[in-house]
């Protein structure tokens, strides 16, 4: 089942990001490749691409899992949980219409 993982972002997360990115990639690229991810993303904290100091405001996935509880498992275990970029992190089933 899929599942949407919605991550906000402390303030000034910029440079906790930048320490904790490479790992927080490959976590998700290793996903990627087993065809679990959907799509994912920044967020970003202002109304751009690319959004330079301004940083990113949070982070969106929608992912497989064979369950809420694997799901949640895996969110938590996130690199930026653990370095500090998120305030809250919420994970919900997902049904794809579109």
């Amino acid at each position: 089942m899929l599942y949407v993982i919605y991550s906000e972002d402390v303030a000034d997360s910029l440079e906790k990001r930048r320490v904790a990115r490479p790992a927080h990639i490959e976590r998700l690229q290793k996903m990627h490749e087993q065809g679990r991810v959907l799509i994912g993303g920044p967020t970003p904290a202002i109304d751009s691409a690319d959004p330079g100091d301004a940083g990113m405001s949070g982070s969106v996935l929608i992912m497989e899992f064979e369950t809420l509880e694997e799901a949640k498992i895996w969110a938590d275990a996130d690199p930026y949980v653990e370095a500090g970029v998120y305030k809250s992190v919420s994970v919900k089933p997902f049904k794809r219409v579109f």
